[in-house]
């Protein structure tokens, strides 16, 4: 085993450790892609990065005049291979959308193992830390950040008798929601009556007051709201 072997394996273990500590993050919050798929991602791109790094080796012998050698065409390859990766941890649940936070960190990770792959110790160093720093600390500002909070309300009401549209909007202003106009929808043969509608409010605890009024009203026969998410 000779020192560029050496090398290659202090790297790839560098670069483990960094995917890792990104990972545990993402499975503390009960993320699928967590500890191992991070740990993964980051110590694969370190891996065939050793594949330009040590390119040289691969051509020994080989008049220099007659190569064409470019660094980074392996660097673009994982990076179009985790964009496959990325979008299988992003999931639509009707209208919420999940994931996409996740898919960011492994896009990430692998950036940082190609790093460590290159050597720059530091500037993976720096990158481990930063992409910790918004995964955790970025989360805390976000909850300390005013946001509208926006969800999807459908309501289905009995027909005869059924609540008007203004109705509607003046008991979910109510519970301090706001409303858009809503789509209309009859249902069951023509015996049901739905309303569809996005709403949004500024406190999600709105949302569940929203809900208990409109279960304590008996001409209300189902409703749902869903809220989204990032």
């Amino acid at each position: 085993m000779g020192e560029q072997d050496l090398i290659a394996g202090l790297r790839m273990v560098l670069a483990l450790v960094a995917g890792g500590i990104i990972g545990l993050e993402r499975t503390y919050h009960g993320r699928p892609a967590g500890f191992r798929t991070h740990a993964l991602v980051c110590l694969a791109s370190a891996l065939l990065v050793q594949v330009t790094v040590n390119q040289w080796m691969l051509v020994a012998g080989a008049p220099l005049e007659t190569l064409r050698v470019d660094p980074t065409r392996m660097a673009q390859g994982i990076m179009t291979g985790i964009g496959f990766l990325g979008a299988g941890v992003i999931m639509k649940e009707g209208i919420t959308i999940r994931g996409l936070t996740t898919a960011a960190s492994i896009w990430i990770t692998a950036s940082i193992g190609i790093v460590v792959g290159m050597g720059m110790y530091v500037v993976a160093g720096f990158g481990t830390l930063l992409s910790i720093g918004v995964l955790s600390l970025f989360r805390w500002i976000e909850k300390q950040t005013p946001t509208l909070r926006y969800a999807r309300l459908r309501v289905r009401l009995k027909r005869v008798d059924h609540m008007l549209e203004g109705d509607l909007n003046q008991l979910v202003a109510e519970q301090s929601v706001e409303g858009n106009t809503p789509s209309y929808q009859l249902e069951d043969d023509g015996r049901s009556f739905s309303y569809e509608m996005t709403v949004r409010t500024r406190d999600s605890a709105n949302f569940g007051r929203l809900a208990e009024r409109l279960s304590s009203m008996e001409q209300v026969q189902e409703f749902s709201i869903q809220p989204t998410g990032d």
